[in-house]
């Protein structure tokens, strides 16, 4: 069995993952592993944007807007770290190369549900691959970082509650010892332990089935985001997004008689309530949303994933309404983490959504997501610069118990279900 060592092992290729990878000087050695390809992340799926802070004169109000979408049960401290670092991470992602919507050299934003103002920038609706997508071109760019896609993580090396690397298996199901002197978990959400849901299905919380074997604290696995608007269909497979902005922009929410029911920005967790309510009243597996009052250019102009996926569905949105239904979406839990997105182990990290530092409370506000797992992957690799400590590990790694990956994963998934379960019942 080979084993390697590496200085810095990310598992994931998300915005969060990618992102922390570039805040490191390149003396620095780091591998990235990712279950599938780096372009099978959620974080290429996201298409409404990215929030940030305008001006002072809208902290409050922003403040105000997350900690109510998230019932206030927020850590206050992780809310106000992110937003006052937001402008720092949009200079540093329009640096990158990232491009932003703008008219006359001044910024765009857009407004989604629960926001009280328009504080979003997009591109288009596909920021989030806009976003990975150039920090995946300049992460290509370093010769210091490495990724290996069709890689899965299995356990953790760890000794005396100090994480020493992690255990991995490859395509070919060859398992393999890799030693680092810092492991971040950028693992992503849930999504695939779900029927319905907008996530991949590669996303099965592997993070939190390794935590819960190894005795790391996990924080509100039972926080669960539902998103109220997919494109009802009755394929197989993930479902997609119809983007909050459409509804900022303006799209209704009609119930089977093609009467309005609902204010449509609501939170996400009350109004998915809503429609939820109006389907079981209609006994239908759907709502209807109409995008029509937008007009051509901005259904085509402004959404053009959208439309062109409705379009192949075979429903045109610039003349009709479009089914939609809720399905599973967001992790607002996730592994335990404290300011820095330091874990209650030694030299393991966790960022992004696969961590929970309590910004999002019980239910996240619309378009945080990025500006979250971003702000907290660069304080991660910044506290790790500065807290430097190379690990050796003498002894062997065990690899015989790794033989049965396929009753190992299935083992996982229900270790994941069922501490999600434990803590909805008993917090």
């Amino acid at each position: 069995m080979k084993k390697q060592k590496v200085d810095v092992i990310i598992v994931g290729t998300g915005a969060a993952g990618l992102f922390c990878a570039l805040q490191f000087p390149e003396e620095i050695n780091i591998l990235i592993i990712t279950k599938e390809t780096v372009e099978d992340s959620d974080s290429f799926l996201a298409q409404g944007g990215i929030c940030v802070l305008k001006d002072e004169d809208d902290y409050e109000a922003y403040f105000e807007d997350t900690m109510k979408a998230g019932h206030y049960e927020n850590n206050k401290e992780s809310v106000e770290l992110m937003i006052r670092r937001s402008q720092e991470i949009i200079g540093d992602l329009i640096s990158y190369g990232v491009d932003f919507e703008q008219e006359n050299g001044q910024l765009l934003y857009t407004r989604e549900g629960a926001h009280s103002t328009s504080r979003i920038l997009y591109h288009e609706d596909l920021t989030g691959k806009e976003i990975t997508g150039k920090l995946f071109q300049r992460v290509k760019e370093r010769k210091n970082i490495e990724i290996r896609e069709y890689t899965t993580m299995i356990d953790l090396i760890c000794k005396n509650n100090t994480c020493y690397g992690i255990i991995a298996k490859e395509s070919n199901d060859h398992v393999e010892a890799i030693l680092a002197d810092y492991v971040i978990f950028a693992c992503g959400g849930v999504g695939g332990l779900f029927e319905h849901s907008t996530n991949f299905p590669h996303l099965t919380g592997d993070a939190l089935a390794i935590s819960l074997k190894n005795h790391i604290a996990l924080k509100d696995i039972h926080y669960i985001q539902i998103h109220p608007t997919t494109l009802y269909s009755k394929k197989e497979g993930r479902r997609f997004l119809i983007s909050e902005s459409v509804r900022g922009e303006g799209a209704k929410l009609y119930d089977k008689h093609m009467n309005r029911f609902v204010n449509e920005l609501l939170p996400r967790d009350v109004l998915t309530e809503e429609i939820r309510k109006q389907m079981k009243k209609d006994e239908t597996e759907f709502v209807w949303l109409s995008m029509v009052d937008l007009g051509e250019q901005v259904i085509t102009k402004r959404f053009p994933n959208i439309f062109k996926k409705c379009m192949e569905e075979g429903y045109d949105p610039r003349k009709e309404c479009i089914p939609v239904t809720p399905a599973q979406h967001y992790f607002m839990g996730g592994v335990k983490v404290d300011i820095d997105s330091k874990t209650t182990m030694e030299h393991l990290y966790a960022i992004g959504e696969t961590s929970c530092n309590g910004v999002h409370g019980a239910n996240r506000l619309a378009s945080n997501s990025l500006l979250e797992s971003l702000v907290f992957a660069k304080i991660a690799a910044g506290k790790i610069k500065e807290e430097w400590e190379t690990l050796y590990l003498d002894e062997e790694v065990d690899l015989t118990q790794y033989e049965d990956l396929n009753e190992l994963e299935e083992e996982y998934k229900k270790m994941v279900l069922k501490e999600m379960e434990r803590m909805r019942k008993h917090g």
